[in-house]
């Protein structure tokens, strides 16, 4: 079961100490534990700030629903006189501890700031009641980016227009990198959870099914305390469906799924669940290359060497998100784009 955030794992250690703490309750400790995390005092505006867990909610307005998904739904309001996503993490019923540990898991990078990762404001589990949700476990304030990568392919029919689809895989990738170099693996990629800024710029979000790996572990090795591996089945590794450890070699199979729907904005497979999850494992289904004129051409014939390596059967086999930025510099050279 994953623990209360530690302060440490929040910000460098020579700097932590020097901020004011503030206490957010854990739903996953015992009756009245709380944790300490740094939090900022309100000044100035949202982007000046580190992530919080006090929300001045007098200063919040929700305007719209925004989306919704398995453990939560986000909608769009205003903080401090900004945009920003407020989500609701959702109590379930049926799995009370998986709701948990996916408010926990969202705040995995909440301390981390990078271009393609979407910014967290504030986490918190207390709300005063006329502003509480009996059905929440916490509500979290992040930058409001727009559109995911999934509502963008849904649009047409016709391939995306130019290098597109190329600068969306660099997006990803550079996200990627910078999770890893941290220790967080995001067990989720897929288009619905990039999203794509007004600057026409991708942001890795949703970090629900998210895994923050210890010092001193082996990447490939997974926290004793996790009890569940969430995600999307349609993207997941298959050494995940084996129940095999986690490594960050599980985002990179999950991007190579994501970079052939960029090419073809169609769904990976069809069909059964079970029967999907068996073929992925035993008999190595993969997104068809076949049935799609986008690799029939030059440019597809090597889009297709990257994608064979992503979606290796052998997670080692796969290249690090370090090795995937090179590689797509490597093919924009050669397709001359």
């Amino acid at each position: 079961m994953p623990s209360p955030i530690p302060v440490s794992r929040l910000l460098p250690r020579d700097l932590f100490p020097s901020l004011d703490l503030g206490t957010c309750s854990s739903p996953l400790g015992s009756c009245g534990s709380s944790l300490q995390v740094p939090v900022q005092r309100p000044r100035g505006k949202t982007a000046s700030r580190l992530w919080a867990t006090v929300i001045l909610w007098d200063e919040l307005r929700v305007l719209l629903p925004a989306g919704s998904g398995g453990f939560g739904s986000v909608y769009k309001a205003e903080y401090l006189g900004e945009t920003v996503a407020l989500k609701r993490v959702k109590k379930c019923t049926k799995n009370p501890l998986a709701s948990r540990q996916s408010f926990w898991a969202e705040l995995n990078a909440a301390h981390l700031r990078h271009p393609n990762i979407v910014r967290v404001l504030a986490a918190t589990t207390c709300a005063p009641p006329d502003r509480g949700d009996e059905a929440s476990i916490g509500t979290i304030l992040m930058e409001f980016v727009g559109r995911n990568l999934q509502q963008v392919l849904c649009e047409s029919a016709a391939p995306l227009e130019g290098d597109r689809w190329l600068r969306y895989a660099a997006d990803i990738a550079r996200g990627l990198r910078f999770l890893h170099a941290h220790r967080v693996v995001h067990l989720d990629i897929k288009p619905a959870n990039v999203l794509l800024a007004a600057d026409d710029v991708c942001k890795i979000a949703d970090f629900g099914c998210s895994v923050k790996l210890d010092l001193g572990c082996e990447l490939s090795s997974v926290s004793p305390r996790l009890s569940h591996v969430g995600g999307t089945y349609t993207h997941r590794a298959p050494e995940l469906l084996r129940g095999e450890p986690l490594s960050p070699h599980n985002d990179v199979f999950s991007f190579g799924i994501t970079l052939w729907q960029l090419l073809t904005r169609q769904p990976p497979y069809s069909g059964d669940r079970q029967h999907v999850l068996y073929a992925v494992v035993a008999q190595r289904l993969r997104p068809s290359v076949q049935d799609h004129a986008v690799f029939r051409s030059e440019q597809g014939r090597l889009v297709r060497v990257l994608l064979g390596r992503c979606w290796s059967a052998e997670a080692r086999s796969r290249p690090s998100a370090e090795e995937l930025l090179p590689l797509l510099e490597q093919l924009r050279a050669q397709l001359g784009l």
